[in-house]
C-alpha cells in the first residue's frame, strides 16, 4: 500500500488566552485533518529523542524512520545536501541574514528578505571573508557558511533569542568561537552598508544587517530510506533541511514551483506533485513550513490561517486526488508555541487514515488525539505502521 506523510510544521501548540483557551489547531476551521481523524486513527507522537533539542532537524529526521541519535551530525550539513554543496571534510554552519537594533537580535528572519535581495549579499560577504571560508545561497533568509574549522563550538538558533542582546550567544568554546564571533560581528560592517540593505531602510523594512552562524556539523551517513523500508521514497518541501534529509535519504526530491517556504508557499502545487509522485514511489512525505513561522512570530490568528490554508488547499487535494488505496498520515514535526514563540519538545498529535485502523476520535488537535487508539507513539514507529500490510 502507498502512503503520504503530510507534516505541518510548529502546527502544535498551548491552548492560548486570546483563543477562548483553544489552541489553534482546536480554533482552525479543518474539515479534511478532522476527516483524517474521524475516519482513521489516532495519537501522539514523541519527535524529539530524551535529551535532544527540539529542532525540525531531529524532528523530521525521526518522522521519517532515521535515529537522530545515530545519525544526526548538525542541521547544516542537512541543508549543504540539499544545495549540493560538497563537504569533504569540512564544515557546514547555517547562515541566518538576521537584523540586530542596538545589540539586540530583532528579527531573525531579517524581515523575511527575499532570495534576490540575499543573493546580492551573499556576494558582498564572499568578496569581504574569501579567507575564511564560503558562502552559498539558499532561500529567503536560509543560508549556508562552508569553512575548514568550528565543529566543535556551541552556538545558538537565533529564533531562540528574539529580543535578546546578542552579546551573550555568539559562539562559545576556544579559538575557533572567538574566530567565527569576529566573522559574525565584521559581517555588520558589509552588510549595514550594501545597496540592499539601503534600499530596505528606504522603503521601511527591516535591514539584513548581520549574520549568525549555528547548527554546524560535517557530512552525515545514512542508509537509503529503501534498505530499510522496502519501498522508494520522495520528499516534498520548501526547505533546504527537509530537502536534504530526502537527500542523504536517498529519496527522490521533488521540486514545486512557488514553493517558498513561508505563507505564500504553493499549496496546491504541492498536494499535486506529491500525487504525481506517488505514481512512481510508494512513499511522500510532504512538509508545509508556514504554521511554524506563524508560531515564531507569535501570532495566533495568523497561525489559525496558515492552518486552514494546509487544510483546504493541500491536504483536501491530496484526499480528493489519492482515494482509498492510499494511506495517509498528518501530524505537526514539533510544537512552535505563540506564546513562547520557539520549538518544544511536547509529543505531537497524529492521525492515520489506513484501511483496519479507526478509533473514536472526532477532530484532530492535540486533545482529542491524546485519547486516540495510537497511544503515545515513538516517531520511528509511523512508517512501520503505514507501510505494515505490504
Amino acid at each position: 500500500m502507498k502512503c503520504i506523510v503530510v507534516v505541518g510544521d510548529g502546527m502544535a501548540d498551548y491552548p492560548l488566552e486570546e483563543l477562548g483557551g483553544r489552541t489553534p489547531l482546536e480554533e482552525a476551521d479543518t474539515p479534511n485533518l478532522d476527516h483524517v481523524a474521524s475516519r482513521g486513527i489516532c495519537g501522539l507522537v514523541r519527535t524529539i529523542p530524551e535529551g535532544m533539542p527540539p529542532g525540525s532537524d531531529i524532528a523530521n529526521l525521526s518522522i521519517m524512520g532515521y535515529d537522530p541519535l545515530k545519525v544526526y551530525t548538525g542541521r547544516a550539513p542537512l541543508e549543504a545536501l540539499s544545495l549540493g554543496v560538497e563537504l569533504g571534510n569540512k564544515v557546514a554552519f547555517r547562515c541566518n541574514f538576521v537584523s540586530v537594533e542596538d545589540g539586540v537580535l530583532a528579527d531573525f528572519t531579517a524581515g523575511h528578505i527575499s532570495t534576490d535581495e540575499a543573493r546580492e549579499l551573499v556576494e558582498a560577504l564572499n568578496s569581504e571573508f574569501s579567507q575564511e571560508g564560503r558562502f552559498f545561497t539558499g532561500l529567503g533568509y536560509r543560508h549556508l557558511f562552508v569553512c575548514g574549522y568550528g565543529e566543535g563550538v556551541r552556538t545558538t538558533p537565533p529564533h531562540d533569542i528574539v529580543g535578546e542582546r546578542i552579546q551573550g550567544y555568539l559562539p562559545e568554546g576556544g579559538g575557533d568561537a572567538e574566530r567565527l564571533r569576529e566573522l559574525m560581528l565584521r559581517s555588520k560592517e558589509v552588510l549595514e552598508a550594501h545597496e540592499v540593505n539601503l534600499r530596505r531602510a528606504e522603503a521601511g523594512k527591516r535591514r539584513a544587517n548581520m549574520i549568525w552562524l549555528w547548527g554546524q556539523g560535517r557530512k552525515p551517513s545514512m542508509k537509503p530510506f529503501r534498505s530499510i523500508y522496502g519501498v522508494e521514497g520522495a520528499v516534498i518541501s520548501a526547505v533546504d533541511l527537509v530537502k536534504g534529509i530526502g537527500v542523504a535519504a536517498g529519496m527522490r526530491r521533488v521540486e514545486v514551483p512557488g514553493a517558498t517556504g513561508y505563507y505564500d508557499t504553493n499549496y496546491e502545487g504541492k498536494a499535486e506533485h506529491a500525487l504525481a509522485a506517488l505514481e512512481e514511489v510508494e512513499y511522500c512525505y510532504v512538509h508545509v513550513e508556514a504554521p511554524d513561522e506563524a508560531g515564531h512570530e507569535g501570532d495566533a490568528e495568523l497561525k489559525v490561517r496558515c492552518i486552514e490554508e494546509l487544510d483546504r488547499r493541500l491536504l483536501g487535494r491530496v484526499l480528493d486526488g489519492c482515494g482509498e488505496e492510499v494511506a495517509v498520515a498528518v501530524l505537526p514535526d514539533h510544537p512552535t508555541p505563540v506564546r513562547v514563540r520557539t520549538h518544544t519538545s511536547d509529543p505531537v498529535p497524529v492521525a492515520v487514515l489506513h484501511p483496519g485502523l479507526r478509533d473514536d476520535v472526532r477532530c484532530f488537535s492535540e486533545r482529542a488525539c491524546a485519547k486516540g487508539g495510537l497511544g503515545m507513539m515513538q516517531a520511528k514507529e509511523l512508517n512501520h505502521l503505514l507501510l505494515r500490510h505490504r
